[in-house]
Parts: C-alpha cells; structure tokens; sequence
C-alpha cells in the first residue's frame, strides 16, 4: 500500500519565507498551496506550484 506525504507550502509573502518549499519538495508526494487568504501571496505561490510540477508532485 503505497504512502502520500504530505505538508502545506506556499504560505510565504513577499520577503517573509516560511520553510524551505523546495527542499520540502525533495521528499513529499503530495502538496497542499497555500491559497493567499491567510498565507502566501500570488508569486509565491505559483513558484511552489510551479517547483512541484517539475519535481512531480501532486497539487
């Protein structure tokens, strides 16, 4: 039975970084972006997006 894990990324806003998205990247399968209403703002959170695609992990 395969395993997904999982953790929340995206959530930084403008020069305020929260975690480390790409090395949290390296080792998830699975990513919940944050969705700019409490966290995260529109560049950051399509450069997670966009990081995620590339390393193949699920949005």
């Amino acid at each position: 039975m395969p395993l997904d894990l999982n953790s929340d990324l995206g959530e930084g806003f403008g020069p305020w970084r929260m975690g480390d998205d790409a090395a949290m990247l390296d080792i998830v399968t699975s990513a919940n972006i944050a969705c700019g209403f409490h966290a995260g703002d529109p560049a950051t959170m399509r450069r997670t997006c966009e990081l995620a695609v590339a390393k193949g992990v699920r949005i």
